[in-house]
């Protein structure tokens, strides 16, 4: 069977449009299906469209090795940075009702009215929506397969920035 070569531009676009397609699905359960995201999701939207964002001018650019490598780093960073988001709503899923102490505003209403110091306090808040889970496939929440998506998007980050070749 003759395989055919991952090259780095190819992975690149291969990250871009799993990010994509994270987004995608992000977009329509909540215009088709009805789900209405929390601050943190919101907040996993913007790292999954960074990732997809520095993928993307990746595969254009196609870098030689030094400047794939920076790009790997960034797409991995970013994915850490997501992780760490996602992490934190499965964990705030995993309390009780009574553990999870106030309610953050809506993410509009955060970015309209609050400066960008009081506003990333205010995604670290324990929210009792990013606590309710009213969605799940296989048995885990959307916030754990993100987690699962960051992790994959991270190692394969990784791998097509500082692989040999």
């Amino acid at each position: 069977m003759n395989m055919v070569a991952v090259t780095p531009r190819k992975a690149f676009l291969g990250i871009f449009v799993i990010a994509a397609l994270m987004m995608g699905y992000a977009l329509f359960a909540e215009h088709v299906q009805g789900y209405q995201p929390c601050m943190l999701c919101m907040v996993q939207r913007v790292f999954v469209c960074l990732v997809g964002g520095i993928a993307l001018l990746a595969f254009l650019h196609g870098p030689g090795a030094v400047g794939r490598r920076i790009y790997g780093a960034l797409c991995a960073l970013a994915c850490a940075g997501g992780g760490y988001i996602a992490a934190r709503h499965v964990y705030l899923q995993s309390l009780s009702p009574e553990e999870l102490d106030g309610c953050a505003p809506s993410f509009e209403y955060a970015l309209e009215n609050y400066d960008a110091l009081k506003f990333l306090k205010t995604i670290f808040i324990r929210d009792q929506d990013c606590g309710v889970i009213d969605w799940t496939f296989l048995g885990f929440s959307m916030p754990a397969w993100v987690l699962a998506g960051f992790v994959a998007l991270f190692a394969a980050s990784l791998w097509t920035g500082f692989r040999r070749g």
